[in-house]
């Protein structure tokens, strides 16, 4: 079998179930936004400071991202969905676990510290843009309602996740110092 296909030759692609699309189509933007994830993350998993915990959770997270995917590109459900809410609340057992181990969000926190947290943070940020694309569907609350879900977690994985790297390496996190006291 060829990589190349030329079926995208003239700007077209095919989604799953054989519905062809322009390469523009807000579907293939979400789904090429959830590759543009998952692409990074493999950069973060690449670093060599990362901690083990965390790696390993972020190559479960690559398999999840694409099952995600693969569930924007079968928007019309023609396969079964693959995001399940046993993701969703394996994230929110993680983030509950990584908040206990680092100390309590008083002011807004600015991304950076080590070049893994800031990473993380980076992802958190192209994960925020991918929920974006994805309640701006025109099949916006159609299609496996868990894809949105995940990603919002994910996030908030990636934020805590960037806290405690920077918590492990004895960095201070940036704060805004423009800030007052939040979450009061």
């Amino acid at each position: 079998m060829k990589i190349y296909t030329r079926t995208g030759d003239k700007g077209d692609t095919r989604l799953i179930g054989n519905r062809v699309v322009a390469k523009n189509d807000p579907l293939v933007e979400a789904y090429g936004s959830i590759d543009e994830l998952n692409s990074f993350i493999g950069m973060i998993i690449a670093s060599p400071n990362l901690p083990s915990e965390i790696c390993q959770e972020l190559i479960e997270i690559q398999q999840l991202l694409f099952d995600c995917g693969t569930d924007i590109a079968n928007a019309d459900g023609k396969i079964p969905y693959r995001t399940k809410e046993s993701a969703i609340t394996w994230l929110e057992d993680r983030i509950d676990a990584y908040d206990l181990r680092v100390e309590p969000i008083e002011s807004f926190i600015l991304p950076g510290g080590t070049m893994e947290a800031s990473q993380l943070q980076y992802a958190r940020s192209i994960a925020r843009r991918v929920e974006r694309r994805l309640v701006s569907l025109p099949i916006s609350g159609k299609g496996n309602p868990n894809v949105l879900k995940f990603l919002n977690r994910l996030s908030d994985y990636l934020f805590v996740g960037g806290r405690l790297v920077n918590h492990l390496n004895n960095q201070a996190e940036p704060k805004y110092v423009r800030s007052g006291k939040v979450f009061r």
